[in-house]
């Protein structure tokens, strides 16, 4: 199963790496994939615009069957092995709808860091503005207040419960990003025992991005939010 699998992949990318978690979650280890560098524009060839005419990453395939948003590749997985290694979509209809709940808001986290972190890559010299960059870091010092709530009202150790769900596939990834830019533990004590508490799962820990085994301390764009 796994051998009918390609994955084309970028270090540190929290989308790449929620594919990666969902697939050693699911036992799919052995599957083809391939690491290519952002910074060499590689996510841009011709080999990822084949399966993603977006030249994004992931790229990722199932035989004949592509899926390139990685929370589609990740439901996809769970729909398909679902009897395959560890159970991701609770059946308690509560939990499930705080799954899906946590799940889709941490497209709403990722977001808003991205408008932080990327806001100099992203807009010319010419148009940016000290409130631009005022106003989108109070925004995501909002939202990354909304997730500490989120945890300190948490009824487990998990984004939905008591066991490891797609929610977590899906969002530890970004928070793990937060901190790799600087994101301060000490202010949010609930989001950094979640971090740190997870970091030795087996999936998260052999998928770790290996730019971040080379480079621990991140960048600090986010100390101060």
């Amino acid at each position: 199963m796994a051998k009918e699998m390609t994955l084309l992949w970028g270090s540190g990318s929290p989308p790449c790496w929620r594919v990666q978690i969902a697939l050693e979650e699911k036992s799919l280890q052995g599957y083809n994939h391939k690491l290519l560098r952002f910074d060499k524009m590689e996510h841009k060839s011709q080999e990822v615009m084949d399966m993603n005419p977006r030249g994004q990453l992931p790229a990722f395939k199932h035989g004949n069957n592509v899926l390139n948003e990685s929370y589609a590749a990740c439901l996809y997985l769970e729909s398909e092995f679902k009897s395959q290694g560890n159970k991701l979509i609770p059946d308690c209809s509560a939990e499930k709808a705080l799954m899906y709940q946590r799940m889709f808001e941490g497209l709403t986290l990722n977001q808003k860091m991205a408008d932080v972190i990327y806001y100099n890559w992203k807009v010319p010299e010419g148009e940016r503005h000290d409130s631009a960059v005022k106003r989108n870091r109070d925004v995501l010092s909002a939202e990354v207040k909304l997730w500490e709530g989120y945890l300190q009202k948490a009824s487990g150790s998990f984004l939905a419960g008591k066991n490891f769900s797609l929610a977590d596939v899906t969002v530890y990834p970004s928070i793990a990003y937060l901190f790799h830019f600087g994101l301060c533990e000490e202010r949010y004590p609930k989001l950094a025992a979640y971090y740190n508490s997870n970091k030795d799962r087996p999936s998260i820990k052999a998928t770790w991005p290996p730019t971040w085994l080379e480079n621990p301390q991140g960048q600090d764009q986010l100390k101060d939010i």
